[in-house]
Order: structure tokens, then sequence, then C-alpha cells
């Protein structure tokens, strides 16, 4: 399993340094709870849809697993819950939320079908006085991850890359929040913010707002490294890359994610929104050389 091997690589980060930055020690234990989970459903869910029909969802754009079609065990799920809110609860200091916030109103039972109903479909979370709805929206998610992988390792091989090409994911419908550029094509690859399934994508197209104008796309690469950051100028979206034909070892992309921070941080200092969440603000072009056509730029 993926998860598995990246816990693996952070234990060998971990050996190598002495210890872990806190947000991937909180990573680590959130990755050894799925990892639990994804064992105990090692029997994968039957697609629920007949060859004829999941063509018939390719062909019109929609994923293969709705909301009423995710299969969930309600007593492991809440077993899984149990256990992300109080790692979540363990690190306060990556949150900005007291503990007892987090314990108190959620340990007790699972957010309401309506929430993570909301959730699974990007509408806003139902209002909560206890915490906030990005918070939530980070507990929901990693508690049903391994059920989303577990779907996605079910039905991937139903997907034909060259038919999907949509700026969401073919499984769950969640956004790209990384890409990668392959080995033998430089053709790129999105990486499911929610299932990390990964699918093929035109390079020349922003995957939030679908614009292809070449004067609106651009994107900086670091001066050392593989890395990417494209970036839209006319939804004001970004999103983090990693050129594969460059990288001197394999690379775990979920990982990657959290490897790359630094690149969030300055795409967000700039006025560019991660995921599927709008923004305004200047131009990268200002701190970058005015560079926003399409033309090669670098990330400090």
């Amino acid at each position: 399993m993926r998860t598995d091997a990246i816990i693996s690589q952070l234990g060998e980060k971990e050996k190598k340094e002495g210890t872990l930055p806190q947000l991937l020690q909180f990573y680590q234990k959130l990755l050894r709870i799925q990892s639990r989970a994804e064992q105990k459903l090692a029997s994968l869910p039957e697609p629920s849809l007949s060859s004829e029909a999941i063509n018939k969802r390719i062909e019109r754009g929609l994923p293969l697993v709705s909301f009423d079609k995710l299969v969930l065990n309600r007593s492991l799920l809440q077993d899984i819950f149990a256990e992300v809110t109080a790692t979540f609860a363990e690190h306060p200091e990556l949150f900005g939320e007291l503990p007892k916030k987090l314990k108190k109103p959620l340990s007790a039972h699972l957010p309401t079908r309506e929430a993570v109903k909301a959730w699974f479909e990007g509408a806003k979370l139902p209002t909560t006085n206890s915490i906030s709805e990005h918070l939530l929206a980070a507990v929901i998610h990693a508690t049903l991850k391994p059920f989303l992988i577990s779907h996605a390792k079910a039905l991937f091989g139903f997907i034909e890359q060259e038919r999907w090409r949509r700026g969401y994911c073919p499984i769950c419908g969640g956004s790209p929040d990384f890409a990668s550029l392959d080995k033998e094509y430089g053709a790129r690859w999105l990486l499911c913010s929610r299932c990390d399934t990964e699918w093929l994508f035109q390079r020349l197209e922003c995957p939030y707002c679908g614009t292809q104008d070449q004067n609106a796309l651009a994107y900086f690469t670091s001066d050392e490294g593989p890395y990417r950051l494209y970036v839209c100028e006319q939804c004001k979206r970004y999103l983090k890359a990693i050129d594969l034909r460059q990288a001197k070892s394999d690379v775990l992309l979920p990982l990657e994610r959290l490897y790359t921070l630094d690149i969030d941080r300055q795409a967000q200092e700039q006025g560019y929104s991660p995921c599927a969440k709008a923004g305004g603000g200047e131009g990268m072009e200002r701190q970058w050389g005015g560079n926003s056509t399409g033309k090669r730029g670098k990330l400090r």
C-alpha cells in the first residue's frame, strides 16, 4: 500500500534526522491510523455500477462514486473517527484551537450524515459553535480517507485516462492539489486532494477554471530541484507540481504535498489560492519578474 510506503519513508527521515517537524509527526500518526483501517478494508467494495453505467458516467463527466454509493462501515468509521479526533487534539499548536474544543463535541459521536455529505459534495458545512468549518472538514477528510482510497483501488481500473481529462477526480470528484510530469513524456498527471487518485490532464489548461488562455497561465520553477508552481491569472489559483524527469529518487506524491509547504506560502503571499477556492490579490509578476504569460519564472 502507498500509505505504508509513506510511513516507511517518514520513518527513514526520522531516523536520519533524529526527529520530525511537528507537522510531519502529526501526519505520521494519521497515516498509521489510516493504514490500520485500510488493512481492515482489504476486501474492497465491489463496484455497484455495470460497465455500461460506468462508461455513461465517464462520458457525462460524472465521478464513479457519488455520496449515495459511498460504502461505509459505521463501526469502523466510529473507531477511525475516535482515533483521528484524539490525534488532532494532541496537536493544538498546529490548528490554533484548544484540545477540549475538539474532544467534547466530536468524540462522543460521528459528524452527522448531513455534515459528511456536505463535505463530500463540496457544500458549506453545517455551522457549529465548537470548532471552525476548516477544522471540521479536516477531521472528516482524515476519517473518510481510508474508505475513499479503498474505493479508488476498486474502481481505478475502469478509468480510461484519455476519455477523462477533466479538472476533478474521476473516482470521487475531488479537486487536485498536486501534480506530476511523468518521466517518459512529461505528460501532466493530477493528484486528488481527497483519495490520492492520479489522472491525466492537459498541460495548457487550468484544472480549476478550465481556461486555456496562455496569457493567463504561467508556471515557475525552483532554482534547485524538480518543483513547479502553476498559476492562473483568471481564477487566481495555484497548483504545485514535481517534474519526475528531474527527480533524483522515487517520489511519493502525497508526501510531496508536505515537503513543499514553502511553495504554498509563496503562492498565497502573492494572492493565489489552493484547490478550488478562488481568491484575489496581486499577481506573482511583481515579485518574480513580471512573468505571467506562460514563460518560466523562479521560485524563491
